[in-house]
């Protein structure tokens, strides 16, 4: 398998050499403390990675200046020698190679924290926040660069085995190269190439020859009428690549923040072909830079076939390794990888609540100081009966055999993995949940109902959730039913299917997309699926559902259903208007399943309804306490 074979970086009598062509990209944590530092968070997130065998770890960027403040606990060059000679320490004893990510976000940052303007080339909006930065003057321009040198000298006497730039997302250093957001008319507009060549220059000083540096470049800000292009991106890449020792090809800019790490709505790798085309560029003038492909590259298959292709020398997996950290060492022991579900729903956390980052799948991840991801063998094996056979059912079993209880299952449904294997992207995770249910011997009996356990049996309950109080009327002849119903299986009516959608999240909108031009989505939000600005997919949902003919009613309340439409409230003045429509779907709150009595525990949405991530964290922690 190329993708397991060692990967040379820097010059060759100097090359670092990575044990394999895997990469953990780097990614907004939340895991620093107020004082802008790499914490032993950090240091036990990256370790553990690297103890799954990953050969290439970038750390999380870097501000080189105090004048990049881009979200609450962004780490501050300055202050992180420590935490990169501990990540170091910790990662070179599993064999891997660390990374040391520079950074300043220009423009694209926040005034929040430091409460100071932004720094960018020109005055070009901030597209979310609408806010107008400072064009940087000749002496901030000078600070910046020195920067990046003085932190390129922080990061390799701290152990580090090079430093990584980013001339992608959320990057001053690309907001020079691109016409987007640099219209200055000194030499820093004329020759848009000056900064960053600049900055190479000073970061070369300071890596000295003991360090590689790598650069993270946008290759495409997916705005046709400006900025950076695929044709744009290869004529830099070939000036560039001279003067690094690998380049990691990415996508986005102001635009399209949501396109550089995109959820599963996109295709996987995306960046194949523009990342194909740098890397035969490059070649002609650096045939020994390696390039790295990044873009939802969650397979090892997949990535073995971009590296046996020539589309790359190495990939990217990053939110592939927060799922599962083992992933390296288990392919190359043909082990079942935990998929990446590319929900981003915990792992995107550049967020003003500034959650920790996680997985919906792995909630150890980001808090392997406080949930280790080791299962201590129960020193009294049980016998467990689990009810249910959702998510929280199936994690709890897989977790409870591999301590050696002796476990079966009970589903009262002919299938496993409840609403999870029917809407969103979950499908994934309950195939790889079910084999390893069987793998470890679990009984499961499906098409049964819950009566009584047998004797010595410690019961579990992971039963769900049930459709939740309706707060409107529903007339006799009125056709109302729940959305899991729905993707049960059951049938709706020929004509306009109203979706009720008071919570803004992904199961309504889904739906909406598979109906087509039939859906009436009906929300009391200004914008449909308002909850998935967390995940980046906000407003390529808006645009999937305007493109596909979608009806939305939009700041509405759901008053009342009839056998031929429903009548809405305006949430803002009050008026009631009638939509018609043959049958309403429901698809808001729901509540929990009753309790069963003598069960020890309970997990998932029969605690309480919510994601998947709470489902895997409360069965895993029912089942080690057990």
């Amino acid at each position: 398998m190329r993708l397991l074979q060692p990967l040379s970086l820097g010059a060759p009598e100097l090359s670092k050499v990575a044990a394999n062509r895997v990469m953990f990209g780097p990614h907004v944590t939340n895991l620093g403390d107020v004082d802008r530092r790499l914490t032993t968070r950090h240091t036990a997130y990256y370790e553990r990675r690297a103890r799954g065998g990953c050969g290439i770890v970038v750390v999380e960027g870097a501000s080189v200046h105090e004048s990049d403040w881009p979200y609450e606990r962004a780490p501050l060059a300055t202050r992180c020698s420590g935490g990169w000679a501990a990540i170091a320490d910790a990662c070179h004893a599993h064999g891997a190679l660390v990374i040391a990510s520079l950074d300043h976000a220009g423009g694209q940052g926040s005034s929040a924290y430091n409460q100071r303007e932004l720094w960018a080339p020109s005055r070009v909006p901030e597209v979310n926040t609408r806010e107008v930065p400072k064009a940087m003057e000749s002496d901030d321009i000078a600070a910046v660069i020195s920067g990046f040198g003085s932190a390129a000298v922080q990061a390799v006497a701290a152990g580090c085995d090079g430093v990584e730039l980013n001339v992608g997302q959320h990057s001053l250093v690309r907001q020079f190269l691109s016409g987007l957001t640099n219209q200055r008319g000194d030499e820093w507009g004329a020759d848009r190439m000056l900064f960053v060549r600049d900055v190479l220059a000073a970061t070369r000083a300071g890596v000295s020859a003991c360090g590689v540096i790598g650069l993270r470049l946008s290759c495409d800000e997916l705005a046709p009428w400006a900025g950076i292009t695929p044709e744009a991106a290869v004529d830099i890449a070939r000036q560039l690549a001279p003067l690094v020792d690998y380049l990691v090809v990415t996508r986005g800019g102001i635009y399209s923040v949501d396109k550089t790490r995109a959820d599963f709505h996109e295709p996987v790798g995306y960046n194949v072909e523009i990342c194909r085309a740098v890397k035969a560029a490059i070649e002609v003038v650096a045939s020994s830079v390696p390039v790295v492909l990044q873009g939802s590259i969650v397979d090892c298959g997949q990535a073995d076939w971009a590296i046996s292709d020539g589309v790359c020398d190495a990939v990217e997996m990053t939110r592939a390794q927060i799922a599962d950290a083992d992933l390296v060492r288990k392919v190359s022991t043909d082990s079942p990888v935990r998929p990446c579900l590319r929900c981003n729903q915990n792992c995107q956390v550049r967020d003003v609540r500034s959650p920790v980052v996680t997985c919906v799948a792995e909630p150890t991840s980001g808090r392997e100081t406080e949930d280790p991801d080791w299962y201590v063998p129960s020193s009294r094996p049980r016998d467990v009966l689990v009810v249910g056979a959702g998510v929280a059912g199936l994690e709890t079993a897989r977790v409870a055999a591999a301590r050696g209880h002796r476990v079966r299952i009970i589903e009262r449904s002919d299938r496993v993995g409840g609403i999870a294997a029917l809407a969103g992207p979950g499908a994934p995770l309950i195939e790889w949940l079910r084999g390893e249910v069987a793998r470890a011997g679990v009984e499961v009996q499906l098409a049964t109902e819950f009566g009584s356990s047998r004797p010595g049996e410690l019961v579990v309950q992971c039963t769900g959730s049930r459709p939740g109080i309706r707060g409107y009327e529903v007339a006799e002849g009125a056709t109302v039913v729940d959305v899991v119903d729905v993707y049960r299986g059951t049938e709706l009516p020929a004509g306009p299917i109203a979706l009720f959608d008071p919570i803004g999240g992904p199961i309504a909108i889904a739906l909406a997309e598979q109906l087509g031009s039939r859906a009436i989505l009906i929300t009391q939000d200004q914008i449909a699926g308002n909850e998935l600005s967390r995940t980046g997919d906000l407003a390529p949902a808006n645009v999937r559902l305007q493109q596909l003919g979608v009806r939305i009613e939009r700041r509405s309340i759901l008053r009342s259903v009839r056998h031929d439409g429903v009548e809405l409230e305006d949430r803002f003045s009050g008026e009631r208007r009638l939509v018609a429509c043959s049958a309403v779907v429901d698809c808001g709150f729901r509540l929990p399943t009753q309790p069963i009595a003598g069960a020890i525990a309970q997990a998932g949405d029969c605690v309480a309804p919510r994601t998947i991530h709470e489902a895997v964290l409360e069965a895993r922690r029912v089942a080690l306490s057990i």
